[in-house]
């Protein structure tokens, strides 16, 4: 099969891990010639474009296509999609993010190419400037002639995009986004060590949160609850892996609290360093405001560790009140505090919540069942275009 993929840049994310492994697996697994268009990976997010290089597929980059929105820049990186889909002629086309999703379904379209679209996370959200929800909403509309199929990455999605009147419930499949589990099955030898190296000992507990320091990722949310959750729970150690933009603004806002010893930042780190860096953790919270499915729910557990999540989007298809950790409203950060504090308090449960999570999503987040199923969807499609 010839498959082309379309994503706006190949920043460290959850969406672009899916898509190379995606890339990966196609390639490896079932000898396909797969060509990845991407725009330039730039910002403080880290870069995947040397794994991108590393995994042979046929890498493409289209200068014109960039995150923010820029009209000039918009009509360039159509033109350059269209020609490339030309000149390729690949079998099918899928897009990913926002930005090429819209472009890169309108330049298929154009040449004649059918085109399966994921939906990491929803293009129009909860916290985004009205203008843009008004304005990604619409471009959705406008997209679903162009989109023979689409992916969501949980079944929140679906719904979603359902709500606001784009397709049909027979156009979409939810395949949840796989990674490579086995390294989160690994028993936690590096444990004691990342502890020291944190200054740590095993009276301390640890509650993880990892992502990026952007707007609506909440570790905000973290920082307001702190204070109560270490007056009950002294033992208490925040960890915040990864970087970004407000990593200096949320320092800051722990001095003013005076909680610089109960908060510890890793700063950018790869991807393939996050198993190990659960292993020093006992919890990990995510508390961001809007997100597909994010990957670190489903890794936690892997990886034995309990979750504790606001109830956005497809965060309730993991996180099982009372069975692998707690659901809070998004932004109760009185339930927020209490989660936290009562599952310091008891190893046991955690120890339960952790093994329940990995027993039952284990094989269900593997990459290859992803990538077997993306491909299934290719083939429905293609059946369908070649029957019609």
């Amino acid at each position: 099969m010839k498959i082309a993929h379309i994503i706006t840049r190949l920043i460290i994310g959850g969406a672009q891990e899916n898509t190379l492994h995606t890339v990966e697996d196609h390639l490896t697994d079932y000898g396909d010639d797969v060509t990845l268009i991407t725009g330039p990976t730039t910002g403080p997010e880290g870069s995947l474009m040397d794994r991108a290089r590393a995994s042979n597929c046929n890498l493409i980059e289209i200068d014109a296509l960039r995150r923010s929105i820029h009209p000039a820049h918009e009509w360039n990186a159509y033109r350059e999609l269209k020609r490339v889909l030309r000149e390729l002629k690949p079998d099918i086309v899928h897009t990913h993010s926002s930005k090429a999703g819209i472009l890169g379904r309108k330049a298929a379209a154009a040449v004649g190419l059918p085109c399966v679209h994921t939906i990491h996370g929803a293009a129009f959200h909860y916290g985004q400037h009205p203008l843009l929800y008004r304005t990604y909403r619409l471009a959705e509309r406008m997209a679903v002639p162009w989109t023979d199929h689409y992916i969501s990455v949980a079944n929140a999605m679906t719904e979603q995009y359902l709500a606001a009147g784009i397709g049909c419930p027979e156009q979409y499949t939810t395949i949840y986004s796989g990674f490579d589990v086995e390294p989160f099955l690994q028993e936690p030898v590096h444990r004691n060590e990342l502890r020291r190296e944190w200054g740590l000992t095993d009276e301390h507990v640890v509650i993880g949160k990892i992502g990026r320091l952007f707007p609506l990722k909440g570790h905000d949310a973290i920082i307001a609850v702190a204070a109560e959750v270490i007056r009950e729970c002294p033992q208490v150690r925040f960890l915040f892996v990864g970087d970004g933009i407000l990593r200096e603004q949320y320092q800051e806002h722990i001095r003013n609290q005076g909680l610089e010893q109960h908060f510890l930042f890793t700063g950018l780190v790869p991807p393939s360093e996050i198993p190990q860096l659960l292993q020093g953790m006992d919890m990990v919270a995510h508390t961001s405001q809007w997100e597909g499915l994010a990957r670190v729910l489903p890794q936690g557990l892997i990886a034995r560790k309990p979750v504790v999540s606001f109830d956005i989007d497809g965060a309730r298809e993991v996180v099982i009140p009372n069975e692998t950790g707690c659901l809070i409203p998004r932004n109760d950060f009185p339930a927020l505090s209490k989660a936290l504090i009562d599952l310091a308090r008891n190893v046991e449960l955690r120890e339960q919540f952790g093994s329940t999570g990995r027993e039952r999503f284990t094989d269900r987040f593997r990459h290859q069942t992803m990538s077997r199923e993306i491909r299934e969807v290719y083939e429905q499609v293609l059946n369908k275009k070649s029957s019609s």
